[in-house]
C-alpha cells in the first residue's frame, strides 16, 4: 500500500519580512542616535576650544609685561616692536607668530626674524639684520650685503661711509638663480679682503672702486696711495706685494706721495710718484 506524499513545510515569508524590517529599523535608529550624539559631541568640543581660545587671548594673566628684543643694531628696539605689531599689554595668546614675523621680515633692513612666547607674559623678538658691505652706482644707488645681494635702495640717512662701486650693470648681479658675472665675483673678492683684520687695505680705507668690464677694478682709497689698479684675479697675492711695495715707500724713502700704483699685470707693480722737489710725474718698477 502506498503511503500518501508529505507536502513540503512552507516558510512564512511574511513573517521574515516584518522581522527583517523590524531589524532595519532598529539599525537605523542605532546610526541616528550615534550620529547625533558625534555630532554633540563634536559641538561640545568645538565650543570647549573657543571657550578656552577666548578665555586665553582675554585674560589679563596673559597680558605681555616683558617685550625682549636682541639682534638690533641699526632698528631701534621700538622700530623692531612697531614693525611686528606687538604692544606692552598685549595678549601673548592673541599674537600671531608668523604673522609677526613676516612683518619683519617684510621691513629692507631685517634678513631674518624669530618670534616667540615666554609664558606667561613675555614675547621674545629676534632679528637679523642686513650687513652692507657697499654702494652699488646704477644710475640709482642700493646697498649690497656681505653675501652679495641687493637689499634695499640707498637712502640719504643710510650709511655713506661704504665703497662707492660704479661700472657694474643689472645684468651683472645674481638674479633668478643665475651665476655672478667675472665683475661682479672681482668685486666681492676684493671686498672680502678688505673686511679681513690687518688687511693693507681695509674697506674703511677704500672711497670708490671702479669696475672696468675688460680691464678689471680699480679702487680709490682715502689716504697718500690714491689709486691702486687691481685689474683681474690673484688678489690676495697683489694685496701681499702691495704691503710689500707700501713698506718700502713708507721707509724713509724720500718720496712725498705715492700717486698710484698699478698691480694689474702679474709679476709686476708700476708705480707712479711726485718728487719732493717737483710736481712732475715719473714712473717707478718694481
Amino acid at each position: 500500500m502506498a503511503h500518501p506524499r508529505k507536502k513540503p513545510v512552507r516558510k512564512n515569508y511574511y513573517k521574515n519580512s516584518a522581522s527583517k524590517q523590524r531589524a532595519r529599523k532598529r539599525q537605523r535608529l542605532q546610526d541616528a542616535l550615534k550620529f547625533i550624539f558625534g555630532m554633540a559631541a563634536v559641538a561640545g568640543m568645538s565650543f570647549l576650544f573657543v571657550f578656552g581660545y577666548a578665555l586665553l587671548t582675554q585674560s589679563s594673566y596673559f597680558s605681555a609685561t616683558r617685550l625682549n628684543v636682541d639682534g638690533a643694531r641699526r632698528l631701534s628696539s621700538q622700530e623692531v616692536l612697531q614693525q611686528a605689531g606687538l604692544s606692552n599689554g598685549i595678549n601673548i595668546f592673541s599674537v600671531n607668530l608668523t604673522m609677526a614675523r613676516k612683518r619683519l621680515l617684510s621691513h629692507p633692513w631685517v634678513a631674518d626674524a624669530e618670534v616667540n612666547r615666554e609664558i606667561p607674559s613675555g614675547i621674545n623678538v629676534c632679528v637679523h639684520e642686513h650687513e652692507p658691505l657697499a654702494i652699488i652706482d646704477l644710475n640709482r644707488k642700493f646697498l649690497l650685503n656681505k653675501q652679495g645681494v641687493i637689499f634695499k635702495e640707498w637712502k640719504a640717512t643710510d650709511p655713506v661711509d661704504l665703497p662707492v662701486v660704479c661700472g657694474l650693470d643689472f645684468s651683472d648681479l645674481n638674479v633668478d638663480g643665475m651665476s655672478f658675472s667675472r665683475p661682479f665675483n672681482a668685486l666681492m673678492s676684493v671686498l672680502k679682503l678688505g673686511q679681513k683684520e690687518g688687511s693693507v687695505v681695509a674697506n674703511a680705507q677704500i672711497r670708490k672702486i671702479d669696475v672696468d668690464k675688460d680691464m678689471g677694478l680699480t679702487i680709490h682709497v682715502n689716504s697718500r696711495v690714491g689709486t691702486i689698479k687691481l685689474g683681474y684675479e690673484n688678489y690676495a697675492n697683489k694685496y701681499k706685494r702691495l704691503q710689500e711695495v707700501l713698506f718700502y715707500f713708507h721707509g724713509g724713502q724720500d718720496v712725498e706721495n705715492v700717486q698710484s700704483i698699478d698691480l694689474s699685470i702679474p709679476d709686476r707693480v708700476v708705480v707712479n710718484i711726485k718728487t719732493e722737489t717737483s710736481s712732475a710725474m715719473y714712473r717707478k718698477e718694481v
